[in-house]
């Protein structure tokens, strides 16, 4: 889960679509912005009469939703360098579909999406939110994607496999600073130092192309972050490999959820809505779309257990 935005034409990608293989196939992912491919589903009146009418939308007729575009395959810009494409915005545009309503993408960064949702900004965050019981304080969640996070090392590291907290003893890794993967290695650290084995040494870098330099220097031994957009850079670049995967709840159950406010009653319309794609189909050929099948889940969940505070 990316903690910065940049929003500067100069980063865009590459005006091309680009193929890339994020699981087990090797079918180009089209980032284009016409999108012919894209997916859409009918409302649901069933849905719309959950909605609660103490609940205002930010605006008549439109599902407003913040969103950081800034974690290819998830969210990025096509290739006319404005238009955001990518799993969350689809998974946004068909639960809109569902309640009958426009989609409205607000860019937000990473680090400014709950000040924005609290202000009202937003009627939902769909961004690769993971839900914890600290973040639960102050939102309600409606689960939509297993939380999936990637151990990733340079091609030819002899690193071969990180799967445990042994793993990662002593080991120099990159993550992002207050987030579900920071709080997983900093217990499996702490498990470790516990057992007698060499403490990690967490490395946070605001720039993903100083991160990259630090692996392919030596600098760090392994990128821990969500396993989707490091399966993105590790197909279009060849120069990163997989060594492993971890549910971000390790070992407990932590989901990515469609973020609202607390309290503020929309959370169960919207994890219907998400049940309702689930049960017509159209969830599982999202997730195949973006090739992102194996973070699927079997039901959305309101305010699911999240990951402890550590």
């Amino acid at each position: 889960m990316k903690q910065y935005l940049n929003f500067l034409p100069q980063i865009m990608l590459p005006t091309f679509i680009l193929a890339i293989s994020l699981s087990t196939g090797a079918e180009a992912l089209d980032l284009s912005a016409e999108q012919p491919g894209r997916l859409r589903t009918e409302k649901s009146e069933k849905v719309v009469a959950t909605i609660p009418a103490s609940f205002k939308f930010v605006e008549d007729g439109i599902f407003t939703v913040g969103i950081a575009v800034d974690n290819p395959p998830l969210a990025t810009y096509a290739t006319d360098a404005k238009t955001v494409v990518g799993y969350d915005p689809d998974i946004a545009l068909l639960v809109s579909d569902t309640l009958g309503r426009k989609l409205d993408l607000v860019p937000v960064a990473w680090a400014d999406w709950p000040l924005g949702l609290q202000s009202g900004k937003f009627d939902a965050v769909i961004s690769n939110v993971g839900v914890t019981e600290q973040r639960k304080e102050k939102f309600d969640f409606s689960t939509y994607r297993q939380g999936l996070h990637g151990f990733y090392v340079k091609s030819d590291s002899p690193i071969a496999s990180i799967k445990e907290p042994k793993d990662i003893a002593g080991l120099r890794i990159i993550t992002s600073s207050g987030t579900i993967q920071e709080k997983i290695l900093l217990e499996w650290d702490k498990q470790n130092v516990a057992k007698g084995f060499k403490p990690s040494t967490l490395q946070y870098y605001d720039d993903e192309a100083v991160s990259a330099l630090a692996i392919q220097s030596g600098r760090a031994d392994a990128e821990f972050n969500p396993n989707a957009t490091q399966a993105f850079r590790a197909a279009s670049e060849g120069k990163i490999k997989l060594v492993g995967t971890v549910n971000a709840g390790w070992p407990l159950i932590a989901d990515v959820a469609v973020t609202t406010r607390k309290g503020s009653g929309i959370a169960d319309s919207l994890t219907a809505a998400i049940n309702e794609l689930i049960d017509n189909g159209k969830y599982a050929q999202l997730l195949e779309r973006w090739q992102l099948t194996p973070e699927a889940l079997k039901r959305s969940r309101t305010n699911p257990p999240g990951l402890p505070k550590i």
